[in-house]
């Protein structure tokens, strides 16, 4: 069957049942029976893991569209919310973190981040997301905003 596709569209359709599969693990899989933030070190820790942990979740989630027989739409869909989760846990980096250097990673995470989302939804004829300061440092970062939505029909 892939041999009738056109270049690149058996490597989206990989993707797409990667995509899936992954989606489709068992719970246990994805997180221990107990939430991590009960394992933290410090209280600082445990905000982070809890704020990570949320962070995930709500990406997870975002990600659960169903198929709308565009393939394009489809992978926006799901790769919208994948990279906003990208942003929303270089933010946490931000705010935890003390390492300079995985700082300014972070900081170039959320700038690229932001402009692949809006480049995704530009190439599928939608607006781009309001042009907003990339919070790139940690005053400007003082909680995790979850700002990809999804045209009606692409949610669960």
């Amino acid at each position: 069957m892939l041999q009738f596709l056109k270049p690149g569209q058996s490597a989206a359709l990989f993707g797409m049942r990667l995509l899936f599969a992954l989606a489709a693990l068992p719970p246990a899989f994805a997180h221990d029976a107990h939430s991590p933030a009960q394992h933290a070190a410090t209280p600082e820790e445990s905000a982070f893991l809890a704020d990570n942990e949320a962070a995930m979740n709500r990406m997870m989630s975002a990600m659960e569209a169903k198929p709308t027989g565009d393939i394009d739409r489809d992978f926006v869909a799901m790769m919208a919310p994948h990279h906003q989760g990208a942003i929303d846990m270089a933010v946490l980096q931000l705010r935890y973190g003390q390492n300079e250097q995985l700082r300014r990673i972070a900081q170039e995470i959320i700038v690229s981040q932001m402009q692949e989302i809006a480049a995704m939804k530009l190439a599928i004829g939608e607006q781009a997301p309001a042009s907003t300061p990339a919070p790139t440092q940690s005053s400007q970062a003082p909680a995790v905003h979850h700002h990809t939505t999804m045209p009606a029909g692409m949610k669960k």
